[in-house]
């Protein structure tokens, strides 16, 4: 009939169906933006707008009387932007040189060392930097690299950092023959963990991150299973902890020995 159709809410079945879909949603959204929040252990309702904010990601100010919660190590205090260290002066380079004296037994004379100690040579500046003052100020802890650290100042790690990063890099990155296990190729999306290129790139990568190719298979390894304890702890808002620490040991045995891997 003229008039009568049939998503009416005067039709009682149309009318029940929309009324119990609309309940269905309320009760849903009920659940998950205030029941399933307020299961969390030490968690208070500060209101529904809040607990909305809580499931969906947003992050919220602290309220002004509740205490600041700091970690009970050092943190790096480094600020990275990408142009740091950027078109250094030959007289930088030079003097850098000279402080590389004392660095030679572990690191080698250009750089590359035959001590499963990190190479050094062409490696990222900002990484250099960042690593040299996180030793100095205790945020990384090693028993060798801190007493090496007292006496440089800032302008000295600057110095330190684009010399290495001046020296020609040698042993890259995986060989050409090889494929890249999942875990670099790919990471792990169901866990969170992107590919490891996203940052440690062969062209480009992320300021400050270090470049992989031809270090040590030791070095590597050691340095994620630090990260996995947590006995590493220089990483900016806990990336490398985030990743290291959802890897399995076999998966951190071949990415430690596909970078390490020359051409």
């Amino acid at each position: 009939m003229k008039g009568d159709r049939t998503g009416s809410l005067g039709r009682p079945w149309f009318a029940a169906g929309f009324g119990i879909t609309a309940a269905i949603e309320v009760i849903a959204a009920l659940i998950g933006f205030v029941g399933l929040p307020l299961a969390q252990s030490g968690e208070r309702f500060d209101g529904v707008w809040a607990a909305i904010c809580s499931a969906v990601g947003l992050v919220q100010n602290a309220p002004s009387e509740a205490p600041i919660v700091r970690a009970g190590y050092r943190t790096t205090a480094v600020e990275i932007v990408p142009q740091m260290l950027q078109e250094p002066s030959p007289e930088a380079i030079g003097r850098g040189a000279t402080l590389a004296l004392r660095c030679t037994m572990c690191h080698g004379a250009q750089g590359l060392s035959q001590a499963d100690s990190p190479n050094l040579a062409g490696q990222s500046p900002i990484a250099i930097y960042k690593q040299l003052v996180d030793f100095k100020t205790g945020a990384r802890l090693s028993a060798v690299m801190a007493p090496l650290m007292a006496a440089p100042d800032d302008t000295d790690m600057r110095e330190l950092a684009v010399y290495y990063a001046y020296l020609p890099r040698t042993g890259e990155r995986g060989s050409s023959d090889v494929s890249p296990p999942r875990i670099v190729a790919n990471g792990a999306p169901m866990l969170g963990i992107a590919p490891c290129g996203a940052c440690h790139g062969d062209l480009d990568s992320k300021a400050g991150a270090g470049w992989l190719g031809g270090q040590p298979a030791v070095y590597l390894r050691a340095q994620l299973l630090a990260f996995a304890s947590g006995a590493r702890h220089n990483d900016i808002s806990e990336q490398m902890r985030n990743i290291a620490r959802r890897m399995t040991r076999e998966e951190i045995d071949a990415a430690s020995l596909y970078y390490a891997n020359p051409r």
